[in-house]
C-alpha cells in the first residue's frame, strides 16, 4: 500500500462535512481545511463558522478562510503546506489554475451528479425537478472549468419517487463519503484510469432562486409534484390562498380528478388536494405566515373556512 498522503480538505456545508469526517478515519492525514469566511445567522446576525471549520476545530486541525485564492499570498500559504492532494467539496470559492497545479497529485472533487449531467451549483434540486431516475456522486480531477474535470470515480443510486432535494441530499452526502474513501488509495497507487467527460453531453444546474418556488398550477399533477419535493427544504414551493402565501412542504400524487387548475377538490384527513393542468396533487404539509408548518389535516380543523371544496388558489 501506499505512503499515507497529506491532504487539504476544502469545503463548507454540512455535505462537505459528511466527506471530511469520513476523510478523517482513514490512514491519510488532513493537514489543513479551507472553509468559507464566517457569515451572519440567524435572528442576532452573529458570526456563524461553518460545518466543516466546526468539525476540522473539534479534530484540531489548522483552518484557512481567505475570501479568495486568487491572491500570491493566499496561493504561497496553501504551497507551503506540501500536499499530497487537495479534496474540494461543496466549498464555495473557484480555485485558479496555480493552486490547481500546487499538491503533487492535483486537486479531486466531490460532486453531487452523474457528470457531465447537472454541473454547477444546485445538482441535487434540478435532478428531481427534471424528474431524472437516478443520480449519483462523481469524484472528478478538477480543472479551469466549471465541474468538465475528468471522471475519476463514479457511484450511483436511485432516485426515489417520493424523494426530497432535503433527503436525496442526505444520501448523497454519505455515497460522495464512501466514494471518496474508497478512490484514495488506488488513486495513490496510480491505479485509476481518468475518464474524460461527453462535453456534448453536459447540462448546467443554475443556482435556486426563490422564486422558482411560485407554483404554477396549470402544469401537470406530475410538474407541481417534482417542483414541492424539488425545493424542500428550501427554498420550498408557495402559492397564493386568498390574500395569504402558503408555503407547501409536502405533498402526494391525487387522484386524477378534473376541475379548474388551482381549484381544491378534497380536503379530509388525507389532505387537500388541488386540480392542475392535467392531474392533480394532495397537500401534505403546508405553513400559513406567522406559523409553523403543520400536516393539511390539522390545517383544516384550524381553519376549515379557507380550505372550501372550489376555492380557487393563485
Amino acid at each position: 500500500m501506499s505512503e499515507p498522503m497529506k491532504i487539504i480538505f476544502a469545503g463548507t456545508p454540512d455535505f462537505a462535512a459528511t466527506n471530511l469526517e469520513a476523510l478523517l478515519k482513514t490512514e491519510h492525514q488532513v493537514i489543513a481545511v479551507y472553509t468559507q469566511p464566517d457569515r451572519p445567522a440567524g435572528r442576532g446576525r452573529k458570526l456563524k463558522p461553518s460545518p466543516v471549520k466546526e468539525l476540522a476545530l473539534q479534530h484540531d486541525i489548522p483552518v484557512y478562510q481567505p475570501a479568495s485564492l486568487k491572491g500570491e499570498p493566499e496561493q504561497a500559504e496553501l504551497a507551503a503546506l506540501g500536499a499530497d492532494l487537495m479534496v474540494v467539496v461543496a466549498y464555495g470559492l473557484l480555485l485558479p489554475k496555480a493552486v490547481l497545479d500546487t499538491p503533487r497529485l492535483g486537486c479531486i472533487n466531490v460532486h453531487a451528479s452523474l457528470l457531465p449531467r447537472w454541473r454547477g451549483a444546485a445538482p441535487i434540486h434540478r435532478s428531481l425537478l427534471a424528474g431524472d431516475k437516478e443520480t449519483g456522486v462523481t469524484i472528478m480531477q478538477m480543472d479551469v472549468g466549471l465541474d468538465t474535470g475528468d471522471m475519476l470515480y463514479i457511484k450511483r443510486c436511485p432516485i426515489n419517487t417520493d424523494d426530497t432535494s432535503g433527503e436525496l441530499h442526505d444520501r448523497l452526502a454519505v455515497l460522495g463519503a464512501e466514494a471518496l474513501t474508497e478512490c484514495l488509495n488506488p488513486l495513490a497507487a496510480g491505479e485509476i484510469t481518468a475518464e474524460p467527460q461527453d462535453h456534448d453531453q453536459a447540462n448546467y444546474a443554475h443556482k435556486l432562486e426563490k422564486q422558482e418556488g411560485a407554483i404554477d398550477w396549470s402544469q401537470t399533477g406530475e410538474q407541481v409534484y417534482r417542483q414541492i419535493r424539488g425545493l424542500a427544504p428550501w427554498p420550498v414551493a408557495f402559492c397564493q390562498l386568498g390574500d395569504q402565501v402558503m408555503r407547501i412542504w409536502q405533498a402526494a400524487p391525487g387522484t386524477g380528478l378534473t376541475a379548474a387548475p388551482g381549484s381544491i377538490i378534497a380536503a379530509d384527513k388525507k389532505g387537500i388536494e388541488i386540480a392542475c393542468g392535467e392531474g392533480s396533487v394532495v397537500l401534505k404539509k403546508i405553513q400559513l405566515p406567522g406559523g409553523k408548518a403543520m400536516d393539511a389535516a390539522a390545517a383544516l380543523n384550524a381553519r376549515k373556512e379557507q380550505f372550501a371544496i372550489g376555492t380557487i388558489l393563485d
